[in-house]
């Protein structure tokens, strides 16, 4: 391994990581938080038919969700205390052990509490990794690495159900749980062994108070979004409620912020001109993901009349592109060090790949859908890890961990709220229709088009990127 794959965002040698084990540790971590995002929904079906509770099924996706995206914002600070590896692998022992208890539940409660708990531990599992190989590999490398994560995302978001439907026929649904056993395992040795960082953030206390009024307002948005217009009218008091919860707690966790003595997300970030477009940006990028990867594999299902297997496989384009073109935008900004043209690209190449998806039609061949799907990976691909990057770059290394957890944080956010929007559109779409496949496929289109102004806002945003995001960063 060469001396410049050893150095730390420091700038000083990090003799004791062996950097291939850790990054290999760190990135089944990441696998496993993605993959059981997606995996489980294939299984519902056979979840309900032996547990039973079809009423509550929707909590055993949406409570591992919930779980995730309100805690994540807090596995860095805890991380600056503790130290990446302890965190990571108690993490991952979390996330192990809750995975033993969905495969062994007996009722539909039991499973859900499982899956909540399985959240708490998948908090860290996409944040730390990303702060970690930060700071395993040397600055001008960052891209690359970034690039690769960027490819499992996308390879575990959209084989999720591949995997989960193959895992579910061929031994069961407690399968899909029981897989991340010897997966989160082996993950948890190797950081344990390969991963050495220094400690970033010393005596500072954790900011707990911080944590708890993120993680409510977090928790009441995105059951808005899942509930509003569709389980719960939007003037109902239940909504209207949420609603006020969530403006109360994130106005406290605002003013709590700046009175904090280790705030969880430092108002200074803010003052950043970097970062006050990337985080509005990541967002939208996570609801434009989020409302594309859910949506496509049921369009492919119900226009084309595939499995839940042929329409995983039917995506390849789309993940297959966004892998590859993620890997190589990758390499040339870390070459170059310029990341505004690409991000530039991307966000347009999406606007792109939304207008021509919003025209599809049942008539539409397979082979031009293809090219399609692979236009929006392309889009997504030039993007996704490359905003973390430059979140990266922008901040101080007393900040990385804090910068490096709120972009994951708003990304997830985003991923999740344009997911339930993309359903709330799809519910109201087919309002007017007798359910069956062919007005789902004839609806989701329409759904799609919502995605073409929504990244028109997106090209907006990356204009707005400062010219100094393709300079020298504090942390070089």
């Amino acid at each position: 391994m060469s001396a410049e794959l050893t150095q730390t965002v420091l700038g000083t040698p990090s003799r004791a990581s062996n950097v291939p084990l850790a990054t290999a540790g760190l990135l089944i971590g990441m696998l496993l938080s993605v993959l059981d995002q997606t995996v489980v929904a294939i299984a519902l079906p056979d979840i309900a038919a032996d547990l039973g509770g079809m009423d509550a099924i929707g909590w055993v996706v949406t409570s591992y969700v919930l779980a995730s995206t309100a805690t994540g914002a807090l596995y860095g600070r805890i991380s600056d205390r503790f130290g990446r590896r302890t965190v990571f692998v108690t993490a991952v022992a979390v996330f192990v052990a809750s995975s033993a208890l969905c495969g062994l539940a007996q009722t539909m409660p039991q499973l859900v509490a499982a899956r909540t708990l399985q959240g708490i531990g998948a908090g860290a599992l996409f944040v730390l990794p990303t702060i970690a190989l930060s700071e395993l590999y040397p600055q001008h490398l960052r891209s690359r690495v970034q690039g690769f994560t960027g490819g499992v995302f996308a390879l575990a978001s959209v084989g999720g159900p591949l995997a989960g439907g193959a895992i579910t026929d061929a031994v069961g649904w407690r399968w899909i749980f029981y897989i991340n056993l010897p997966l989160g395992l082996l993950g948890m040795a190797l950081v344990a062994f390969a991963l050495r960082l220094p400690k970033r953030g010393g005596a500072g206390k954790v900011d707990v108070a911080g944590a708890v009024l993120i993680a409510g307002a977090t928790v009441s948005l995105l059951l808005v979004a899942e509930w509003g217009g569709r389980t719960r009218a939007w003037t109902s008091g239940v909504i209207l409620a949420l609603i006020g919860a969530f403006a109360a707690l994130l106005a406290l966790f605002v003013w709590w912020q700046r009175r904090a003595a280790n705030p969880l997300i430092p108002p200074r970030l803010f003052a950043n001109p970097a970062l006050r477009v990337v985080l509005p940006a990541t967002a939208l990028l996570g609801a434009l993901l989020g409302g594309s990867i859910v949506y496509l594999p049921t369009y492919l299902q119900a226009a084309y009349g595939m499995g839940a297997t042929q329409a995983g496989l039917a995506l390849n384009p789309y993940v297959l592109t966004f892998m590859a073109v993620s890997s190589l935008a990758g390499a040339r900004i870390g070459a170059g060090g310029r990341s505004r043209p690409y991000l530039l690209a991307g966000s347009v190449i999406v606007v792109l790949g939304f207008a021509l998806l919003s025209r599809l039609d049942p008539g539409t061949a397979y082979a031009l859908l293809a090219v399609e799907l692979g236009v929006l990976g392309a889009g997504f691909g030039l993007l996704m890890q490359n905003l973390v990057v430059v979140a990266q770059n922008a901040a101080s290394p007393a900040d990385l961990a804090a910068t490096t957890s709120a972009t994951v944080s708003i990304r997830g956010l985003g991923l999740s709220l344009g997911v339930a929007f993309a359903g709330n559109l799809l519910t109201r779409e087919l309002q007017s229709s007798t359910p069956s496949p062919e007005a789902t496929a004839a609806a989701i289109p329409g759904v799609l088009v919502w995605g073409v102004p929504a990244a028109v806002a997106l090209v907006a945003l990356m204009a707005l990127l400062p010219r100094t995001v393709d300079r020298a960063s504090p942390v070089g």
